[in-house]
């Protein structure tokens, strides 16, 4: 298995789909138990070495706290209480959402008690609820080894684009809506949501520039880094060929990431590029700027 996989998205999509479905809980017991955060940030999963993880969740029960994660490695997910009890709910082979979904939520129940939860998902490609949910069953254990080889090495490009900048920032972090990785650099100035649905009211009230990696969908079927400003200023679209007018985005193809001679140097350098621009033309204070490219340094 290479270190920088292909994952071409035709090859992989019905696992991909059921990934992101299991994601999908995790993301949901974030939203029901963890303390509102601006942007929607309680609502973010993490990608780890082990796979996607919650942060230690309050337990309804007054218990403690809980953690859910899906094991890509063992492929199963799991529910782990502060307390050393554990839940193993295997992944594969095949096994449907809704069976997934009904061992995993048992569990929190047992462990740490009872979570309402919506289950109809959100920003896919379907609506079947996830505890009704039999059409994704598809989980190819290669498949996901490779796509977690590609993640990762993705989520260490945008963890180094963040590391030196000095105003508020994101973590890396695992959108299971847009089943993506992000990182957010915010100017410190308020913006208008470009919509009043809920996500965007709540998740774009901040100027900033985002740039994030996902492993492909439906709408653009292949890995790619993307780039975007949140207000976009005049001369921010259109100024090199990576812009993409169809998504309104600049967009960094996977293929073109792994094909180079240093892939991670590569997609870094885009990043920066992006977010260079983004800077110049939304006019970010000049402070902020340089620190982009780590002056002053983050450690010195």
């Amino acid at each position: 298995m290479a270190a920088w996989p292909a994952i071409p998205y035709e090859a992989w999509s019905a696992t991909c789909d059921t990934l992101h479905a299991h994601t999908q809980l995790l993301g949901k017991l974030e939203v029901a138990l963890a303390p509102p955060e601006p942007e929607l940030q309680h609502a973010a999963l993490r990608l780890t070495a082990r796979g996607w993880e919650t942060l230690p969740l309050p337990s309804p029960n007054g218990s403690g706290a809980f953690g859910a994660a899906l094991d890509l490695h063992a492929h199963e997910a799991i529910v782990e209480h502060v307390d050393g009890r554990i839940a193993r709910v295997p992944l594969a082979p095949n096994r449907a959402v809704r069976d997934v979904y009904r061992d995993v939520l048992g569990a929190v129940h047992d462990f740490a008690g009872f979570v309402e939860i919506e289950p109809t998902p959100q920003e896919t490609a379907w609506r079947t609820p996830l505890d009704e949910d039999t059409e994704h069953a598809t989980l190819d254990v290669s498949q996901v080894a490779d796509y977690h080889q590609a993640a990762t090495r993705a989520a260490l490009v945008l963890a180094d684009l963040r590391a030196p900048y000095r105003g508020r920032s994101t973590p890396v972090n695992a959108w299971w809506g847009s089943f993506d990785l992000a990182v957010a650099l915010f100017s410190g100035q308020a913006a208008d949501p470009p919509s009043e649905d809920f996500i965007f009211r709540n998740s774009m009230d901040a100027q900033e520039i985002a740039v994030g990696w996902w492993p492909g969908d439906g709408r653009y079927p292949k890995p790619a880094f993307y780039a975007y400003a949140h207000p976009a200023a005049e001369g921010f679209a259109g100024a090199n060929e990576h812009w993409n007018a169809a998504l309104g985005e600049y967009v960094l193809d996977w293929a073109d990431v792994v094909a180079a001679r240093d892939p991670h140097a590569t997609a870094l350098e885009w990043a920066r590029d992006v977010v260079r621009l983004g800077c110049k033309v939304c006019a970010w204070s000049p402070e902020l700027t340089a620190s982009v490219d780590g002056s002053p340094p983050p450690v010195s």
